[in-house]
């Protein structure tokens, strides 16, 4: 359906770490719209579906030859084809950096039966139901949210220890996995909507959802880790962008505020509060540095299923809703050294920064209480 561009980027939202639930309101509701629905994989945004298809790099750089054709341009092209300029041109971001190029991915890894599987994977489609509702835990699901949570940031620390110049992400999906299974607990992203690892791994210019692989990480990149576990019939979630090696002061700075964002969404939480504050919060921050926020995912309950409501939006927006005691959600804002709008590799999971700018993340998962709000993934 010819549904108006502008229309569907200002109201379709997709949930970020492997969260393939597309929030949409450009039929006029609110509701899940499955992607099988578009015929693509789960993680393909519906932004990206729905709207009209960008025309492609090549035939924009064509358009723009034959536009200032006798203007001077096709003396640059002379020398050299147009193909070999064009691959000059998308091997490096703006900053000069080489573009991030997929590695190999191996197998993904086994699961001891003993350990106990979220209802997707027992399932075996991957597919998670979705709820508007928010989750809101007895004294019981608090504990085992503090559980969970406490152990998701353990490995998500441990795993950061290990970003250094030379190792793979995939030897860190591997050292993820152990420690999980070690513990007793699942991986969560392992099996959803086919994600084939148990972690995930962007580097550079990834937004989010990044599969490790073979790509041995290199000095100045920067990785965010973005960690799930299932203990106890419970998931816990966060991520954290980390330094490789000597990382240049214009990309520690951004890591430096995407973290502060995240820091003063949370500090204004508590019952009552209306969600839209926190994307104020984070736009506020993003906006005094001149960094773009990611508008294409969004933060999310958490609890016993993976993904629930409410639709958490991490840039200025009307949306309703207030928190509510004992509720558990997720915050975890993108920021953007340029562009916000984003391109899928062929893998429909990887999504990277349209223009090659840096991106940075960093998530908990909150608790509200009584007298305010808990970080339980510290």
């Amino acid at each position: 359906r010819r549904t108006c561009r502008r229309e569907v980027r200002r109201k379709s939202w997709t949930c970020a770490s492997p969260k393939h639930a597309t929030m949409s309101r450009a039929f006029g509701r609110c509701a899940v719209v499955r992607a099988a629905r578009f015929g693509v994989s789960p993680m393909r945004s519906a932004v990206e579906v729905i709207r009209h298809a960008p025309l492609p790099v090549e035939r924009k750089c064509e358009a723009a030859a034959t536009r200032n054709m006798g203007s001077g341009v096709t003396e640059v092209f002379s020398g050299k084809g147009f193909g070999e300029l064009l691959a000059m041109r998308n091997s490096k971001a703006k900053d000069g950096r080489k573009r991030l190029v997929k590695g190999t991915v191996s197998p993904p890894l086994s699961v001891p039966g003993h350990i106990e599987r979220p209802p997707y994977v027992l399932k075996g489609d991957g597919k998670t139901p979705w709820t508007d509702a928010y989750q809101i835990q007895d004294e019981e699901g608090i504990a085992r949210m503090r559980e969970a949570g406490k152990l998701a940031a353990e490995v998500r620390d441990y795993a950061g220890s290990l970003v250094k110049p030379g190792v793979t992400t995939d030897y860190i999906d591997k050292q993820v996995h152990q420690m999980i299974i070690d513990h007793n607990a699942y991986p969560s992203p392992l099996g959803y909507g086919g994600f084939p690892k148990s972690v995930c791994t962007s580097v550079n210019e990834c937004i989010c959802h990044g599969i490790p692989d073979s790509r041995k990480l290199e000095d100045g990149d920067i990785v965010n880790i973005d960690v799930t576990v299932f203990l106890n019939g419970f998931h816990g979630d966060t991520s954290k962008t980390f330094l490789c090696g000597n990382v240049s002061e214009d990309a520690k700075k951004l890591v430096e505020v995407t973290k502060d964002s995240l820091d003063a969404a949370i500090a204004i939480c508590g019952p009552g509060v209306q969600l839209k504050r926190i994307g104020e919060e984070i736009q506020k921050v993003a906006d005094a540095y001149g960094y773009g926020v990611v508008r294409s995912f969004v933060g999310h309950g958490v609890g016993r299923l993976f993904h629930s409501g409410p639709t958490v939006l991490h840039y200025r927006n009307n949306e309703r809703g207030k928190l509510e005691v004992g509720q558990t959600f997720t915050i975890e804002p993108m920021l953007t050294a340029g562009g916000i709008r984003e391109k899928y590799w062929d893998d429909n999971w990887t999504a990277v920064t349209a223009d090659g700018s840096l991106s940075a993340q960093f998530e908990h998962t909150l608790l509200i209480t009584d007298s305010g709000v808990d970080i339980l993934t510290l």
